[in-house]
């Protein structure tokens, strides 16, 4: 039996579940579905920054979170080697990220699109993807027990990541491209204790991070530039053990701690995607991807969703045409994450500052209203390009104290 949805979602991860809750909310026909099922894991920077919480909070899922024991995270650390900056990354508003597992996490935004009466089938595997040829796009799949399903929509979107199903069918133009840029690997850590910071560790030709998650580990990761990969792929634990020697004092307190889980590594392209077309739309990875080292993927997803969903509503309610409410919604996406995407290229290339950038650190030193801000750039609170024009540079500049 063939169903008609108003939207049909491939993939109930960050982007998927969040889009379908909100397009339930409002009224709509919705089915998610993946082929996974919750609660499960997936290869994740895990950290949802303020302006993600935020989301959270006005989606009233805020306190299931917090529930789980998952710690909050008021305060970012950068440690550059000769100085470290210290700041709140968040809002009065959002005052704290949070870095929960996605077990705890995907579940939780799985179980809320269900509540709010999407339509949920996990275990679901989609095979092919037809859009934009008629009034009704089409996903032609096999539920848990290998039977073949049809389903239609009036709008197909894909959730799916950067491998998506959706993409592979709809051949999206993609623009901004730039190549893998670095290669990080993971694991959870007991008894390192984190006080409640987001910790960012930079040296030349290596990065490092650690954050508090659930259950009282710390989730640590580490990389290097992506030309690299294949030099330290045997060896992933001593590159990691060599990166964290580059700071003693974090090597001491790693040498108490116990790693209790296996790495777990990844690479991923840059890009963005067209994120719509007849029939189809693109959320989350699917349609826009930046390194992992800036840790925006969950937030963005966010942001997607429900950019997305207000697009769709508008566009399905006939409150305005499909084209021109879904541009609107590719434009006010890119407008958002472009600035971001560049900033974290520029990270991601892991090369020694130069001159500028050393004077702008050292002048923030020791300024707080200038070390939160710094802080609120890198959680995605205030965009790279407020934070880093002229002006703003120049009075910080001006307001810098003497080296002690």
């Amino acid at each position: 039996m063939v169903h008609a949805y108003d939207v049909i979602v491939v993939g109930a991860r960050c982007a998927g579940s969040p889009l379908a809750m909100l397009l339930a909310r409002l009224g709509h026909r919705v089915l998610v579905v993946d082929r996974a099922t919750f609660p499960s894991d997936t290869v994740s920077t895990h950290l949802v920054h303020p302006p993600g919480v935020a989301a959270l909070k006005r989606w009233g899922l805020l306190d299931r979170i917090t529930a789980t024991g998952c710690p909050p995270i008021g305060r970012y650390s950068f440690d550059f080697g000769p100085l470290t900056l210290a700041g709140a990354p968040g809002t009065a508003y959002s005052p704290h990220a949070y870095a929960p597992r996605r077990t705890v996490l995907d579940k939780i935004l799985v179980d809320a699109a269900a509540e709010a009466g999407a339509e949920v089938r996990e275990a679901f595997t989609v095979e092919e993807v037809r859009a934009g040829t008629g009034p009704l796009s089409e996903i032609r799949g096999r539920d848990p027990g290998g039977s073949p399903v049809v389903e239609r929509a009036r709008v197909v979107v894909g959730a799916d990541g950067r491998n998506s199903v959706v993409a592979k069918a709809v051949r999206p133009r993609q623009y901004h491209e730039r190549p893998p840029l670095t290669c990080g690997y993971y694991s959870y850590w007991s008894n390192l204790p984190m006080d409640g910071t987001f910790e960012i560790y930079s040296r030349p030709g290596r990065g490092w991070a650690a954050c508090p998650t659930n259950d009282d580990l710390t989730m640590l990761i580490g990389g290097w530039p992506y030309a690299e990969l294949a030099e330290h792929r045997n060896d992933i634990e001593g590159a990691l053990q060599r990166t964290f020697e580059l700071e003693p004092a974090f090597a001491d307190r790693l040498r108490g701690a116990t790693r209790e889980t296996r790495f777990v590594g990844t690479s991923v392209p840059n890009y963005f995607r067209t994120p719509y077309g007849p029939g189809w739309a693109l959320v989350g990875d699917a349609g826009y991807n930046r390194d992992f080292i800036t840790a925006q993927g969950i937030t963005d997803a966010f942001h997607d969703a429900e950019l997305c969903a207000g697009a769709l509503d508008e566009a399905l309610g006939g409150k305005r045409p499909y084209d021109e409410a879904m541009d609107g919604y590719r434009s006010a996406r890119d407008d958002r994450a472009l600035p971001m995407y560049e900033m974290t290229a520029q990270i991601a290339a892991l090369e020694p500052p130069d001159s500028q950038t050393i004077q702008l650190v050292t002048a923030m030193r020791g300024d707080q209203e200038a070390m939160d801000a710094f802080a609120r750039v890198n959680s995605g609170a205030t965009s790279p390009a407020e934070f880093f024009a002229p002006e703003n540079v120049g009075r910080i500049l001006s307001q810098a104290q003497p080296p002690p």
